[in-house]
């Protein structure tokens, strides 16, 4: 298994990508750390884990608070002895931050996906970080959609702030691969399997006075297959990218728009 012998931390797992994403490095032989803001999720994802033969343990952590980072991996390093993968999939709910018009969109509600997310982001990385210099190996992940990229309307400071964790993700490579701590984002399309893009796309769709199915389809029909990345294609991408098949890859954005971003 690509991940044996390998501890992982999952932050904001009790979401759709975190959920999916933590089930495949619990199958890949990971043993998982699971935390988010809310219990219940985070221990639904856990006992799914658990049920499936995976070795997971739950803990609520506030992906934005330092100090709860901090002593959540220490407790982690302490009784694991190590942690291999920090993969951050923290979330902003879209309400009152998407399918506004900027002329219509608080200053505010402008700053609150870019600052939220730059500091869970940072506080994460550079928590694990402080763990994985000194063992010579460590990889830290992230997620951004196709909006940190492309110029779309109607989605706020939200792509700013996913912008911004992309740029961050090099920034952590340049200082850290030297040490042996890669990072690694995965910029994907919108996928239509999670809740939150349920959400966005009503949002928008009823901004811009058309059908939610319509502007699915045509979000579909902007990439080269077809087709929308789906929570699989990310969560199978994610076990290769923190594995040591990937040992040479660092400070990149791994492009799984299917064609919707052309590099």
């Amino acid at each position: 298994m690509l991940l044996e012998n390998k501890n992982v931390v999952v932050y904001g797992g009790g979401g759709a990508v975190g959920g999916a994403v933590a089930r495949g490095f619990a199958e890949a032989g990971a043993k998982v750390f699971l935390t988010g803001r809310n219990p219940d999720n985070v221990n639904t994802v856990a006992k799914e884990i658990s049920a499936a033969g995976g070795a997971v343990e739950a803990a609520v952590v506030d992906a934005a608070d330092e100090q709860s980072v901090s002593e959540h991996l220490d407790a982690v390093v302490a009784d694991a002895g190590s942690i291999d993968v920090s993969f951050n999939a923290i979330g902003i709910s879209p309400r009152g931050l998407q399918g506004i018009p900027f002329t219509e969109l608080p200053v505010d509600n402008f700053l609150r996906p870019v600052t939220t997310y730059a500091e869970a982001h940072f506080v994460t990385a550079k928590a694990a970080a402080r763990h994985m210099i000194p063992r010579g190996s460590g990889v830290i992940m992230m997620h951004t959609p196709e909006p940190a990229r492309l110029p779309m309307p109607l989605v706020g400071g939200m792509s700013v702030g996913w912008a911004a964790m992309e740029a961050l993700n090099r920034a952590l490579s340049s200082e850290w691969a030297q040490y042996g701590v890669r990072s690694i984002c995965l910029r994907t399309t919108a996928m239509v399997e999670t809740p939150v893009i349920d959400v966005v796309f009503g949002l928008q769709a009823d901004t811009l006075g058309i059908p939610k199915d319509q502007l699915t389809a045509a979000e579909a029909a902007m990439t080269h297959r077809k087709r929308l990345t789906t929570l699989t294609e990310l969560t199978s991408a994610a076990v290769f990218f923190a594995s040591d098949h990937a040992a040479a890859i660092t400070g990149t954005v791994a492009n799984l728009t299917g064609g919707l971003i052309v590099d």
